[in-house]
This record gives structure tokens, C-alpha cells and sequence, in this order.
């Protein structure tokens, strides 16, 4: 590597992170990052990439498809991302996906691309940089060590051959699979249809049962007792133990650890004391007891039952070489592995190579062979003694030869030992001659069987091995998993989601929902907390009681780690509106448009995308999405895109009058059209009389969802009357108070909207004063912290507050200070209004300047630190304060108060 090399990258990776579920770049899993570019380099024209990327493929052909048509920073964030897909291909893992979205205002450009296994695509970003970096710097990049060590973690993360088959075959059967770095366990399904898998051992495999597979001494007694065909033996811990025991039973003999797999320790015919002498040492590497059995001759078969029936039937051949009378056995043991069916590298080769270790050595000494031997031409020379896949032996289909008393047999030994999916190996000269006939006998059980040799054999037909299993743990016509109700948006979010959930407990069904608030089963707080990513999604869609997943997603998990489920549904977008800007390369409203349509890209087929049609961001969301779309308004009939969608056979919920009162509604198109009344306004609690407008939208969406999911009607209506917006249900959402000195309302709304539409209300509600605190995160623009402001100004006092924790980097005061801009822009006088920087105090002042039949509106950080603190004030007598609340704000309608 030449000095300059050694200066600092040109081309820098940071952030990489895996997101495991569908992300704002693509519906599967990618490996993200930000790809910082020097500004020199990002300033140079398209020739310089040409030049690196002529160097990088001299060491890395694969490259050959890299373009450098463009220039640029994003032009650079692409050969990166080529050259990281390259790197995966070369181990084995070809990804074929990247894409890049230029930065924007300052931004680094942002890079994703596909994997096989996160863990490698994560590293294969990092990697790509540096080589890219070496290249720029005059080299022509050594790629090898990149390429070994991608190797070497894909090969460790990579599933075997057994797991492989079953993830491959549950992901064509359109069922979620989840892993774990690191972790062997496959999880499939969600919820109640959650099933675990470790290779070909299931959740319903009997600890007990796989604890006597595991004895090879306690398997061959628990066999004997039912009557089935079992070589005599005995365990022995010494050398003397075994030789005695052989001399009872007789030569020849084998000997086995008395708990391995893969046959590691197995010896092959023993036919004296020498060579029993020879085999104990190999056997007692693996275990410090070794089975001394009676040897049986015959072909040796691998017979997989799983629940109660046998599924296929293999005959696994010992590795071998056929000599030419010109090479060496190495040699020609070492020709063979250069095959591609056998290549170590990679994982999804159907045969391993054939050993050329020290067991062989030994194997083949006993038979008068050395590795370096010429074997005449036409002789057969067995690499070792027994015929485990695993050691490069080879396997033929034998299903339909088998004789039906051999099933059954073979069926009563898996029942003997308790299994629900076994390997029964069974050495018999002939299959399709009865065991009783022939002299044959069941060897041993195997609790966890591969089934590559089913799967795959080298001879005869494949068998559909992982559908049977898979068809055990999940029967025809069963669910795979549960419903799943996806909710996003810019406000309402966390107050639909549990109306949502509100409305299916009423079902009767377990709900398991995660919210802003925390995650929750039933109505259990399991996890106390802003619980709105794949990791709370995770954890509902893992609980092994819940019926129904209600998962309110918030546009931060979408982006750091994008969704925790693959599908849902039910997909509800309630609105799109200015919040977060600036922040994670999201800067205006359309962007965060295109993060919250991932919820609607989704859907399922045959789901239901439950879109706004009141906000074009929204509505547009219908082009992209491929369930059936679901409109909702709260303009219903004056809005043009309702009739017309309803006009073509589609469904919507829709705020409608009749006789002088309000209604949701829910139309449907289909067979001429169908009018449903869900509710009459003035009888949901939520909607607070009528004057909370901002919450008809997600009662809509609410009752759409349950709707489209079957909820019979009078399920919904009377969970939206039983639905009650209190600091207990909905902390922080319109929590309405009635107290000794006044009406205090506390409320988390943090965005324009929210706040505008929580003015809205306070207007509409009958007070003398409107007294507000308010504040707004560190993390806005200015401009929508003074926004913030003159939404504020239509009240008649209000007290500017800052939360710590919520300053976001900015010094104390300032965002007062700005919100106090806001005020006066919008025509406060200075008198108006007042900063006190500390929450609780803040609160105490506006109580303070409270007289009776004032209003107080709280705009909450700590929300249950400030309803304990109004708690403590004492109550007015109204109970939760809702009904008075939701008479006063009638009350404030009817005489005209706006």
C-alpha cells in the first residue's frame, strides 16, 4: 500500500445499520448507511470515478456492471454500493439491490443495498469505502482480505442446508421468518401462530424425547422394550470396559461416543481387540463413554418420520473414490472437491467435500491404504467408516422401496422415543425386505435429522421434506399468523391506535399494541415508554397469547430501522403535516410523505389501506399501495374524491349530517351501494360534543379498520361510546380536567397542527380566560418554533415554557424566546405573555393566574408528572371531568364561540 493510502479516506462510511423489515428504500431488508464524500472529490468531474473504478476491477471482476456516467458526491455513494454488492457476491451472497438518495442541505448522500445476511451487508458497506479509498489514493486495491473476512461471516451467520430448507420453503408459503444474529432459532408466523424452528427440531419437540435421542444407550433400551430390532451393547468408560464387553458380545463390533452427531468418533467393523484398541481413542475424544455394540451388516438408511408418517427414505453412501490406477487417493479425493457441488464456500452446495483428515488416515490405515496410495483402476476405496452426509458421503432416494412394516416400524420407533420429527437409521442389506427377514436393525434415533439428503439427493427423486415439516407445525387451512393494524401519521397516532385496540378487546380477543406510550397486552403495561419501531412491533407480534397486533409506527423507526413486520393488513394513514423537518435527511413535507406511505405499501393484497381523503399527501398513497383502499373525510360528500371512489365500488367513512345532527358513516360502493351509521357524534365520548373536530378523522379511521376486519357494527359503536379520553386510557391525549379553580386541559400535541387543532377545540369550549403552556422541542426550525407562536396567539395569556431534557442542543431560553416572536407576530402585547423555563412551575403559574370559569391548556412534556400535579389541585366535582367537559365544549358551540 503506497504512503497515500495511508492519509485519511476520501470516502468515509458511518451509520451503517441493517433495517430487517421494509424500509423507505424497498419492501425487504437493506443495510443502510451515510456515505461522506471529501469535497474535492465530490467536485470532480466523471473521469476520476472512471479511473477508480478501472482499479477496483482488476481486483474485483464483479464490478464490471459499475457505471461512471455521473459525477458528484451521489455518483460516489454508488460505487460504494456497487463495490459492496460486488464484495457479496464473491462470498456467495449476491444481493443485486442498491440505491442511493442525494443529500440535501448539507446532507451526506444516503446508500442502501440488499443481503443475505445482515451482518455482511452491514460490513460490506464499510469494507466497499476503504477499498474505494485505497483505490483513490493510487492503488490497485487488495481485495482479498475483505473477501475472507466476508467469507468467514457468512459462513458463520448463514443458516445449514436444514434450516435453509426451511426458511426458504416458509417464506414460498407467505409466512414472516425472523432471525437473530447469532441466534440458530428461526421464528415463523406471529402472535398466537408464532412457531419456533432450530434446524429440524421444532417447539413441539418433547425436551424429554430429545434428552433420550441424545443417549444412544437409553434410545437403544426404550427401542428394545416396544420390540423393535436393536443391536445388543454395552457403555463403557475405559479401554478394558470395552474390551470386555466386545469379547462377551463377540467380534465384530463398532464402537460410538455415547452422545455425537455427524458421526464424529464412529468407528466402522471392528473385528479385534487391536483395532477396538485403535477406535476407543477417536470414540473417546468425543465422549467419555462409548457404546461397544454388535456390529450389523447392511446398507445404511436414513428414514424421516415427521408426525406420524414417514416422509422419505435415503441410503446415505460412504465417501469414497473410485481409483484410475494413475493419482493418489488424495489426489483423487482433492479432484473431486474442486467440483462446484462440493465447494466449502459455499453454504447452498448440496454435498461437502470429502475428508482428508487425520480420521481419514486412520480409516484407511485399517484397511492396508495410505492417503498417498494409487488404488488400481476400478477399485472403490471408502474415505470413511460410516456414511454420515455430513462427511461427504452421498445419498440416494429410497422412499418408494421402502416395505410398509418398515414404516410403520420405523413410525413406532419415533412414537417409542416421543419425537414429532425424527431421523430413524436403520442398516439393512435391503429396504424393501421386512426387518425380521433380512437381519436388519435400527441403529439410532435423531431428534434434530438434516434433510439436504432428502431435499437433494445425489441419486433419485427429492422429497418435499420441509413442506412436511412445516405442514406439522402449521396443518392445512391454519392460521400463520394474526391480523395485523399498522397506524402512522403525523398526529393521532397513538389515540387511534388505542381506540383500535379498544375496539377489538371488545371482540373478546387478546390485543397486543404498542404506542407512544408503551406496550401493552390487553390492558397491561408491559413496557413503559416512546415505543413506536420494529423492536416494539417485535415484541407484540412475539407475545404467544395475542390474537390481534395494533402497532402505531412512527417515521423514526421507519427510517432507523424500518418496519418490524412484513405485511399488514390494515394500513391507516391519518395525515401528513410539517414535523421533524431537517432531521435524518427529511426535509420537507413530500419527503416525509414518501416514509409514512411505507405503512400503505404494505398492505396486503388483500388488505385495506384506511387512507385520509382530506389531505392530498395522503390520498395520493393509493397509487402505491397494493391492498383495497378505504377512503375516510370529515368534509364526506363536499370532498369529490369520496364520491368518485365510491362511485367505482370502493369504501368509505365519512363525518355526515342528518336531520341537524352528525353521524359516521360508512359507505360502500358495492352492490349499488350500502350506507352503514357507525355513531352519532354527540354520543362519542372522543369527539368531545362535536367541538374536538381534529378527533373525527381518527374515529373514521378507527371504525374503518374495524370494519374492514368484520367487527360486526354494533361492536364498534358501542366500543367508540365506551372509549373515554381520561389520563388513565389516554394519557396526554385531550385529558379534560375538572378542578377546584377551573377547566385544565393537558395535552402532548408538539407539532403546528396538533396545537392548531387543539386551539380549535379550546375556542369552541365555554371560558372566561384562555390561559395556555406552551412550548415546542429544541429540534424544530426556527420558523416552527415561532409558528408555534402565532398558533398560540389566539388565547388570551400564555406562559412559555422549556423542558430540559427536550432543548435539543439549543441554550436555555431560546426556544422561549422564539415562541414569544411567534406570540407577538401574531399580536400579543408583551404583557401577554411570560416565560417560566421550568415545567412544574410553569403549570403553578397558570393555575395562579386562574379565576373561576377560566380555562387552562397545558401543552404537556412530563405528561404524567403534570395530570399528577393538576390531580393535586383538587376536583370540581365532574368525576374525570369528560362529561362536563364535553358539555361545556357543546355549550361554547351552540352560542357560537369560534
Amino acid at each position: 500500500m503506497s504512503d497515500a493510502a495511508e492519509r485519511a479516506p476520501e470516502v468515509r462510511v458511518r451509520s451503517g445499520r441493517a433495517l430487517r423489515g421494509p424500509s423507505l428504500w424497498a419492501p425487504h431488508p437493506v443495510a443502510a448507511c451515510e456515505v461522506e464524500v471529501a469535497p474535492a472529490l465530490a467536485a470532480a468531474d466523471a473521469g476520476a470515478l472512471a479511473v477508480v473504478i478501472q482499479r477496483l476491477a482488476m481486483a474485483l471482476p464483479e464490478l464490471g456492471t459499475a457505471s461512471a456516467d455521473a459525477a458528484g458526491a451521489a455518483a460516489w455513494a454508488g460505487l460504494v454500493g456497487d463495490v459492496a454488492n460486488a464484495l457479496q457476491a464473491r462470498v456467495g451472497a449476491p444481493a443485486g439491490f442498491a440505491r442511493v438518495r442525494p443529500g440535501e442541505h448539507g446532507d451526506p448522500p444516503q446508500l442502501a443495498i440488499g443481503y443475505a445476511e445482515e451482518e455482511v451487508g452491514v460490513e460490506s458497506l464499510y469494507r466497499a469505502a476503504e477499498l474505494v479509498s485505497h483505490a483513490l489514493a493510487g492503488d490497485t486495491p487488495d481485495a482479498e482480505p475483505a473477501i475472507t473476512r466476508l467469507r468467514e461471516m457468512y459462513l458463520a451467520a448463514h443458516p445449514g442446508p436444514t434450516a435453509s430448507a426451511l426458511i426458504d420453503e416458509a417464506r414460498r408459503r407467505g409466512i414472516a421468518v425472523r432471525r437473530t444474529p447469532g441466534d440458530p432459532v428461526v421464528r415463523l408466523g406471529h402472535g398466537r401462530a408464532l412457531r419456533r424452528l432450530d434446524a429440524a427440531m421444532t417447539d413441539h419437540t418433547s425436551a424429554i424425547a430429545a434428552g433420550i435421542a441424545s443417549h444412544q444407550h437409553r434410545t437403544r433400551a426404550v427401542l428394545a422394550r416396544v420390540g423393535l430390532p436393536v443391536p445388543r451393547g454395552e457403555v463403557a468408560r475405559t479401554l478394558a470396559d470395552a474390551l470386555e464387553i466386545a469379547g462377551e458380545l463377540g467380534y465384530p463390533v463398532v464402537v460410538k461416543p455415547l452422545d455425537a452427531d455427524d458421526g464424529r468418533g464412529a468407528s466402522g467393523e471392528i473385528g479385534s481387540p487391536d483395532e477396538l484398541t485403535g477406535a476407543w481413542t477417536a470414540a473417546a475424544a468425543v465422549h467419555q463413554e462409548v457404546i461397544v455394540e454388535r456390529y450389523v451388516a447392511g446398507r445404511d438408511h436414513r428414514v424421516l418420520v415427521v408426525a406420524g408418517q414417514v416422509v422419505a427414505v435415503a441410503e446415505r453412501v460412504p465417501a469414497s473414490v473410485l481409483g484410475d490406477g494413475r493419482r493418489t487417493v488424495r489426489e483423487l479425493a482433492e479432484e473431486e472437491n474442486r467440483k462446484p457441488g462440493r465447494d466449502p464456500r459455499d453454504p447452498a452446495s448440496p454435498r461437502v467435500p470429502l475428508p482428508l483428515d487425520a480420521a481419514t488416515g486412520r480409516h484407511l490405515a485399517r484397511h492396508g491404504v495410505g492417503l498417498d496410495d494409487v488404488p488400481e483402476a476400478g477399485r472403490h476405496v471408502r474415505l470413511r467408516a460410516t456414511a454420515e452426509v455430513s462427511t461427504g458421503g452421498t445419498a440416494v432416494d429410497r422412499t418408494d422401496e421402502m416395505h410398509p412394516r418398515n414404516a410403520a416400524l420405523c413410525v413406532l420407533a419415533a412414537g417409542a422415543v416421543g419425537l414429532d420429527i425424527a431421523g430413524i437409521d436403520v442398516l439393512t442389506p435391503d429396504i424393501s425386505v421386512p426387518f425380521d427377514e433380512n437381519g436388519a436393525a435400527i441403529v439410532g434415533v435423531n431428534a434434530s435429522p438434516g434433510i439436504r439428503m432428502h431435499t437433494d439427493p445425489d441419486e433419485g427423486a427429492p422429497r418435499d421434506a420441509a413442506g412436511a415439516i412445516l405442514d406439522s407445525i402449521y396443518p392445512p387451512g391454519a392460521p400463520v399468523t394474526v391480523p395485523i393494524v399498522a397506524i402512522t401519521g403525523t398526529n393521532g397516532k397513538t389515540t387511534t391506535t388505542r381506540l383500535i385496540a379498544h375496539l377489538f378487546r371488545g371482540t373478546g380477543a387478546s390485543v397486543g399494541y404498542a404506542t407512544t406510550d408503551g406496550i401493552y397486552f390487553g390492558e397491561t403495561l408491559l413496557m413503559e415508554g416512546d415505543f413506536t419501531g420494529p423492536f416494539a412491533a417485535g415484541v407484540v407480534l412475539t407475545h404467544p397469547r395475542v390474537d390481534v397486533a395494533v402497532i402505531e409506527t412512527a417515521r423514526g423507526g421507519i427510517l432507523r430501522g424500518g418496519l418490524g413486520y412484513p405485511a399488514a393488513d390494515v394500513g391507516v394513514v391519518l395525515n401528513v403535516t410539517a414535523d421533524h423537518l431537517g432531521l435524518k435527511g427529511i426535509h420537507t413535507v413530500e419527503q416525509l410523505a414518501e416514509v409514512k406511505g411505507v405503512i400503505a405499501g404494505v398492505v396486503k393484497p388483500d388488505g385495506f389501506a384506511v387512507l385520509n381523503a382530506d389531505d392530498p399527501l395522503v390520498l395520493a398513497m393509493r397509487e402505491r399501495t397494493p391492498g383495497q383502499v378505504v377512503l375516510t373525510s370529515i368534509q364526506g360528500a363536499a370532498n369529490p374524491e369520496v364520491g368518485e371512489h365510491l362511485s367505482r365500488g370502493g369504501t368509505a367513512a365519512v363525518v355526515e349530517e342528518v336531520d341537524g345532527r352528525e353521524w359516521l358513516v360508512i359507505h360502500t360502493g358495492r352492490r349499488g351501494g350500502e350506507r352503514v351509521a357507525i355513531a352519532e357524534v354527540a354520543q362519542v365520548p372522543l369527539a368531545m360534543g362535536g367541538a374536538a373536530r381534529f378527533q373525527l378523522g381518527n374515529l373514521l379511521a378507527a371504525s374503518a379498520a374495524a370494519y374492514v376486519q368484520g367487527m360486526p357494527v354494533e361492536t364498534i359503536r358501542q366500543g367508540l361510546r365506551t372509549f373515554i379520553p381520561s389520563g388513565e386510557a389516554t394519557p396526554g391525549r385531550m385529558n379534560v380536567m375538572r378542578t377546584a379553580r377551573g377547566t385544565v386541559i393537558v395535552d402532548y400535541a408538539h407539532n403546528p397542527a396538533a396545537v392548531r387543532g387543539l386551539m380549535d377545540f379550546v375556542g369552541r369550549m365555554d371560558a372566561g380566560r384562555r390561559i395556555g403552556v406552551v412550548t415546542m422541542p429544541g429540534d424544530r426550525r426556527d420558523d416552527d418554533l415561532r409558528e408555534m407562536g402565532r398558533i398560540a396567539s389566539v388565547l388570551d395569556y400564555v406562559v412559555v415554557k422549556e423542558h430540559e431534557q427536550y432543548r435539543r442542543g439549543r441554550p436555555a431560553g431560546e426556544v422561549a424566546r422564539l415562541i414569544g416572536e411567534g406570540l407577538e407576530a401574531g399580536g400579543f402585547g408583551p404583557a401577554q405573555h411570560e416565560a417560566v423555563l421550568s415545567e412544574p412551575e410553569a403549570v403553578d403559574r397558570a393555575v395562579e393566574l386562574m379565576s373561576p370559569g377560566d380555562l387552562v391548556v397545558i401543552l404537556a412534556d412530563d405528561v404524567t408528572a403534570v395530570l399528577r400535579q393538576i390531580a393535586a389541585l383538587g376536583n370540581g366535582g365532574s368525576g374525570n371531568g369528560h362529561d362536563d367537559a364535553a358539555e361545556g365544549a357543546a355549550a361554547a358551540s351552540s352560542t357560537g364561540r369560534s
